[in-house]
């Protein structure tokens, strides 16, 4: 019985060994895959979730502050410079009573990075 066994072992390793490796394409091999537009991060939405904007905003709902979708609507592009401004020093009035905190370590690049991703939530 034992040698039966190990017959049958050995068969199943030479079988196995002689097989054929299907050879991997370089197109294969990348391990980079695409990613949906919908599932990238833009620098500008990095930037905020790592700040301290969403103790005061939200992108759908207002806070403290309006939602970015609300300041999405009522500004454009021809607008960037006044908010990127606004985000480092900061601001009264236009959407209530309760001040926006000014953010001077933010640089001017960052910022416009926030406002220019704020304004894709359209």
């Amino acid at each position: 019985m034992k040698k039966i066994v190990l017959v049958a072992v050995v068969a199943t390793m030479l079988t196995s060994c002689g097989e054929k490796k299907k050879e991997v394409t370089e197109e294969e091999f990348t391990t980079e895959k695409p990613v949906a537009e919908e599932t990238k991060i833009s620098r500008g939405e990095e930037l905020i979730a790592a700040s301290d904007c969403l103790a005061c905003h939200k992108v759908d709902e207002k806070v403290v502050g309006p939602s970015y979708k609300e300041v999405a609507a009522k500004y454009t592009e021809k607008d960037v410079a006044m908010l990127t401004e606004k985000i480092i020093k900061g601001g009264q009035g236009v959407w209530g009573e309760v001040p926006m905190t000014p953010h001077p370590t933010v640089s001017t690049e960052d910022a416009t990075e926030m406002v220019n991703y704020i304004l894709t939530l359209k």
